[in-house]
């Protein structure tokens, strides 16, 4: 993507009225990735330009049906058809890094192949080399946003996911992975709710993947229903939110159109290709800040971001920084989401522990974060009237409960 496109990039994203989907998919998978992104920062456009743009997260542009079978033919495993009964030639999905086909086996069973768009590789490490050279020349003349909202670390962290979709084997090693916390912690914390697909490993590879047929609605699909509950959420986030802090270890991009509902109302995580870890000092910190806030312990909140400086703060400036802070959550247990998001309020608490504090949220930091703002997105669009920290409280005791969570320390210090 060069400087030129980009700017025009922001324009769709940012003016008033609809973007024009079509152009933005046209520009590559670049353009899609960020708009995704986009679309769930409601803190800076409108919640109907996000409607829009989530349309990005089943509906992109598909292959034309020939070119499917053209690309089953030469990419797919050896003796691949032979195993098949019927593929569906119209997609049921599209997302953009490939689209996915209705098919059924020989042996009977509903399956469905998910085939890489050919063109995709290739052109996103072209416009990620290209825009991660422009970026580094912006950061020049604009040091602090390396360390606040740093874009390179953005451009890294979608490239870094993004690449791993590209390899459709990393979806089952991703759920594998997954899977196996979920069994190691079972006896101290339950995640029953909680499955994954059926992927049959004979028959994929680099470019296919073929998986059970999951009958049942996204979270995309439930918030258009209008049918998503606040204890269905509450119950995503206590299993999700045990990966993210409780592990380190995460679902990367668990947006609405990548967790399912079934039929028997299991959670049913797909596209697990983009496995995130974080640090266990970014983990830990981030949860005791999460912890203390639900408990409207604001100085012990603010002090744990500190594990996140780089920095020993001389008196005067810690008492800056915490004043700083107070400001920020002033009636922030008053206030609903709807009135104050948790994405809006988390980019000025970062600028702050930045700024003031010396903390570095690094690339390591934005998956958890970016994680968080999925949630935020989930819950503005469905149930904008709750507290959504004070909510989370009994589960974040849960957590430190059931999970064992290290003690923060200072990773820069001795």
């Amino acid at each position: 993507m060069r400087v030129w496109t980009f700017a025009k990039f922001i324009r769709q994203i940012l003016k008033a009225g609809p973007a024009d989907l079509d152009w933005i998919q046209s520009q590559g998978l670049l353009a899609v990735k960020l708009a995704q992104i986009f679309a769930l920062r409601s803190d800076i456009i409108p919640v109907e330009k996000c409607r829009q743009l989530q349309q990005l997260y089943q509906h992109a542009s598909s292959i034309p049906s020939e070119s499917v079978f053209e690309n089953l033919e030469t990419r797919a495993p050896e003796g691949f058809f032979d195993a098949f009964e019927e593929i569906d030639k119209i997609p049921i999905a599209a997302a953009s890094v490939g689209q996915v086909h209705r098919a059924r086996l020989k042996t009977g069973e509903d399956v469905v192949i998910k085939v890489i768009k050919a063109q995709n590789e290739k052109a996103f490490r072209r416009d990620v080399r290209r825009m991660r050279r422009w970026l580094r020349i912006f950061l020049i003349f604009m040091p602090k946003l390396r360390k606040v909202g740093n874009p390179v670390a953005l451009l890294n962290h979608v490239a870094d996911y993004t690449t791993r979709e590209l390899d459709l084997r990393n979806e089952i090693s991703g759920a594998d992975e997954l899977k196996k916390i979920q069994l190691e912690i079972d006896d101290t914390f339950q995640m029953h709710r909680l499955r994954f697909p059926k992927y049959y490993r004979e028959l994929s590879n680099h470019h296919v993947l073929v998986s059970e047929f999951i009958r049942g609605d996204s979270l995309e699909d439930g918030i258009d229903a209008g049918s998503l509950s606040w204890s269905t959420l509450l119950d995503l986030f206590r299993i999700h939110g045990a990966y993210l802090f409780g592990i380190g270890t995460f679902h990367g991009d668990l947006h609405p159109g990548n967790c399912i509902i079934d039929d028997d109302g299991m959670f049913v995580f797909i596209d697990n290709g983009a496995i995130c870890h974080a640090p266990k000092h970014v983990s830990s910190s981030l949860f005791r800040f999460f912890e203390h806030l639900s408990n409207s312990d604001y100085d012990d909140a603010f002090q744990s971001l500190l594990g996140l400086s780089e920095e020993d703060l001389d008196e005067l400036r810690k008492e800056r920084y915490m004043s700083k802070m107070h400001q920020i959550y002033h009636d922030f247990e008053m206030r609903s989401i709807g009135e104050q998001s948790l994405t809006q309020i988390m980019m000025k608490t970062v600028r702050c522990a930045v700024e003031e504090a010396g903390a570095v949220f690094g690339e390591e930091a934005f998956p958890i974060i970016r994680a968080l703002m999925y949630l935020d997105g989930l819950v503005i669009r469905t149930h904008p009237d709750v507290k959504l920290i004070l909510s989370m409280s009994p589960y974040l005791e849960e957590f430190r409960t059931c999970l064992s969570i290290p003690e923060p320390y200072p990773p820069y210090k001795n």
